[in-house]
């Protein structure tokens, strides 16, 4: 199958694109049995020679070209109605009946410049399909966000992750607008999807499934707690498939460089040392713990508290008592065979480096996050 698709270069058209090559290339397998041969990449700077060669060839177009912010009203006609006119002559020029796609929006409901044109973009495509027999897909957007949205142009979910991971100020006239947000990776799905035949319809326009409602407010609520991360080390709660995770990783996506890594705190002694790497509010936190040759560390026990403790270099001895009794279970681990070893709640516990030359390197896990005013941790050997 050979995919053209026009506005390449824009936010929608990049973020399919890369996904198209990858399932060319074989690295989406998930995509299976979906073959591409080629994908036909248009935009403002491409040929009308090339225009041609792609509307030739296509199988399956995607036709997200358009203009949001021109320079003049005049310009929304022109982008949006009038290039949709010359791909589709160009298309019935090689009577290539092949399905084409369009991005519209939902502001072509809207009697507006930009509204009129998307709304006489749609029409355009119906009347094609009406003297073509071709297949059209037509969807109306709403809001969209993800990674490589250009900030500052048409999204605010954009332009509020740029601006608070790059200490800029935002402007939230309301925080109680609520905004219909589609996430692009779900766009993208959708897009190949349609590609399969299996788009989601009702009735002559298409749709993606998986629309967030959303308050701004919400949103900056949200901006400003991942900003916080690298100093709180708290992850956010972010269910799977739910908006918080997917603005997570479009803020992500925004950061400068400087801010890509931070440093974290580690508490060092003559025993070796101690650092905090994440934590959660509901599962717990991760710290890696450095022991130094022939060091004990532990020497404690827990009420409720329970940890694994996964060494991953070094050669050591984890022993462990129930409080109470005299037995003592021992276990020993090393990096080159990486387990996991349960911290028994009631049972006091150490970890032993038993290397005299080798620092002893253990990643830790606790089901819950250290609380200083109630530590639920007592000082007993083993």
């Amino acid at each position: 199958m050979k995919v053209l698709v026009t506005g390449a270069r824009g936010f929608v058209g990049r973020n399919l694109c890369s996904q198209l090559r990858n399932i060319k290339e074989g690295k989406a397998r998930n995509y299976s049995p979906i073959t591409i041969s080629e994908v036909y990449e248009y935009d403002v700077d491409s040929t009308t020679d090339e225009l041609e060669q792609y509307c030739k060839d296509a199988d399956f177009v995607f036709n997200l070209a358009g203009v949001n912010r021109p320079q003049n009203q005049d310009e929304f006609m022109k982008g949006n109605f009038g290039f949709a006119s010359t791909l589709l002559d160009t298309l019935k020029k090689y009577n290539n009946t092949c399905p084409v796609m369009i991005s519209s929006s939902i502001q072509a409901e809207l009697d507006n410049p930009y509204g009129e044109s998307k709304r006489a973009g749609e029409e355009l495509m119906f009347k094609y399909s009406e003297e073509t027999g071709a297949k059209v897909l037509v969807y109306r957007f709403p809001n969209l966000f993800g990674k490589w949205c250009r900030p500052n142009y048409n999204s605010v979910v954009a332009t509020f992750c740029n601006n608070i991971a790059n200490d800029l100020p935002i402007q939230v006239n309301d925080p109680d607008v609520t905004l219909n947000l589609c996430y692009v990776d779900d766009v993208v799905e959708e897009l190949i999807l349609s590609l399969q035949g299996r788009e989601h319809r009702n009735d002559k326009f298409c749709f993606v499934p998986i629309v967030h409602q959303v308050k701004l407010g919400k949103i900056v609520d949200l901006l400003n707690e991942f900003k916080l991360q690298p100093q709180t080390l708290v992850i956010p709660i972010i269910p799977d498939n739910s908006f918080a995770k997917k603005l997570y990783s479009t803020y992500l996506s925004y950061l400068p460089k400087e801010k890509v890594a931070f440093p974290l705190k580690m508490n060092v002694d003559e025993r070796g040392s101690f650092t905090e790497l994440l934590k959660t509010l509901d599962n717990g936190q991760v710290s890696i713990n450095i022991s130094k040759p022939g060091i004990t560390k532990g020497q404690h026990w827990h009420h409720t508290k329970w940890e694994f403790f996964i060494v991953v270099a070094g050669k050591g001895l984890i022993q462990q008592r129930k409080v109470g009794t005299d037995e003592v279970i021992e276990f020993e681990v090393s990096g080159d065979k990486i387990e996991a070893v349960h911290m028994l709640p009631g049972y006091t516990h150490n970890i032993i480096n038993l290397s005299q030359t080798d620092n002893l390197v253990t990643v830790m896990w606790a089901n819950e996050s250290f609380d200083p005013n109630r530590p639920d941790t007592f000082f007993e050997r083993v």
